[in-house]
């Protein structure tokens, strides 16, 4: 099938690659020339782990081009998978998607399904299919629009994709639902086909929900903190009922990335437009912006005040395996720490690249672990990259200055610091002291 695909971000690119997998011409577009170029070469823009492997061994049936015309105007399908941030209101900014159609509708000289893979609010395809009846060029030519969320998380993506949990396909033709019926048929995932509403909604209910699971442990474990409860046990208890199940159920401090802040936020805008309140998604907003405070209110049970201390930052994106930095933790309590003066030593693998251009020269970027722990008088662990679990806890004590250790992702058994001068401060769960009362501190 002759496929194009709008946009080369983490869903337009991994959509892409993968249905080229699949056997598919695929043709991704892009507005960005330098991208493309790139792209050309078989090197991923993104990372993403498998992603580069994947385009190399499909770049026969992948083309990469700024000519969105002859991408668009022979095309049997096309795939819209462009950003849809967020705007101050919290709304969606559809004009990336309504661009597409736009350009869709100048395009296309023959019937194709057009595919909305974007997460839009509920009644998003209705309205860009009337979008494109009005401004198509070709009047004798019919586009089909339908909803095709994806659920992809970022560094899992082509994983999701090529062995996905469901295919949700919301159509209001058959033409569009057997068109779609051919590109999924050889993808071994339940499909459920609805109408384009159900299944936007799909995917807002989907994500909200493992948001609201987020930070309902989170608010479990604060409480465990004040009670003397262990968060990882009551997490392993509750995980072992299968109504419940026992992912995203693992305490920190927050979401973040380009999908649960947004979404989220663009829910509870949508139906406050509707004249209704889901309270259930406000609570897990606002318990998540408070949640991304939580390593530096710790900071303060060890230091009156941060004014001047060198900080060991581990992990700087907002989760391993990928170089995302949107709404990640450490962006709130980095500027905080500059504020104070610290002298922040920063280690992450792949994140570091994004974040220079953020902060160029305000912090020092290390390239391994025990580099930022030197003479570090606190150190914070906002993501829980391998190296960082695997690291023997003895390194905090011999590199530290104070071996005070704040961990916002529980990389640590609190056994493992039997024996080892530190103090290790996690995420509901008791406090590891073995320095304090030897006045280091």
């Amino acid at each position: 099938m002759r496929i194009a695909v709008a946009g080369t971000g983490y869903v337009g690119l991994v959509t892409g690659v993968c249905l080229a997998e699949h056997g598919h011409c695929v043709t991704c577009v892009d507005v960005d020339k330098k991208k493309v170029e790139i792209m050309k070469k078989g090197i991923s823009p993104i990372y993403e782990p498998g992603l580069d492997e994947l385009m190399v061994k499909n770049m026969e049936r992948l083309t990469f081009t700024t000519d969105y015309y002859n991408a668009y105007r022979d095309a049997d399908v096309i795939f819209i998978g462009v950003g849809t941030p967020e705007k101050k209101d919290g709304s969606a900014n559809l004009s990336y998607v309504y661009t597409v159609a736009g350009q869709i509708a100048c395009s296309v000289e023959k019937d194709c399904v057009v595919v909305v893979k974007s997460t839009v609010p509920i009644g998003t395809n209705d309205k860009v299919e009337g979008y494109i009846r009005d401004h198509i060029v070709n009047q004798s030519v019919t586009v089909h629009v339908a909803s095709n969320p994806e659920f992809l998380a970022q560094g899992t993506a082509v994983q999701d994709t090529m062995h996905a949990s469901r295919i949700v396909i919301g159509t209001e033709s058959e033409f569009a639902a057997k068109m779609l019926e051919e590109v999924y048929k050889d993808f071994d995932a339940p499909k459920l086909f609805t109408n384009r509403r159900s299944a936007e909604m799909v995917k807002y209910a989907s994500n909200d929900f493992l948001a609201l699971k987020i930070s309902y442990i989170n608010e479990i474990a604060n409480l465990c903190e004040i009670v003397g409860a262990d968060i990882e046990d009551v997490t392993r208890g509750m995980g072992y009922d299968k109504r419940i199940g026992d992912r995203f159920l693992s305490a920190g401090i927050g979401y973040g990335g380009s999908c649960f802040p947004k979404d989220t936020k663009a829910l509870h805008w949508l139906a406050s437009f509707n004249d209704y309140e889901l309270k259930t998604i406000k609570a897990a907003i606002e318990t998540n912006e408070n949640q991304k405070y939580k390593l530096v209110k710790k900071a303060h049970k060890y230091y009156d005040n941060l004014e001047g201390l060198t900080v060991a930052a581990l992990g700087l994106t907002f989760k391993p395996g990928t170089d995302d930095l949107r709404e990640a933790p450490s962006l709130v309590s980095i500027p905080i720490f500059l504020e104070d003066n610290c002298k922040v030593r920063a280690w992450d693998p792949v994140g570091e690249k994004n974040y220079k251009k953020i902060y160029p020269t305000e912090l020092s970027y290390c390239s391994t672990i025990e580099e930022a722990l030197v003479d570090a008088d606190i150190c914070f662990i906002f993501t829980e990259w391998e190296e960082i679990k695997k690291l023997p806890v003895s390194v905090y004590e011999r590199y530290m200055k104070k071996a005070i250790i704040i961990d916002g992702r529980n990389c640590y058994a609190l056994s493992q610091f039997d024996g080892v001068r530190a103090i290790y401060d996690s995420i509901g769960r008791c406090t590891v002291d073995h320095i304090r009362g030897n006045g280091i501190v």
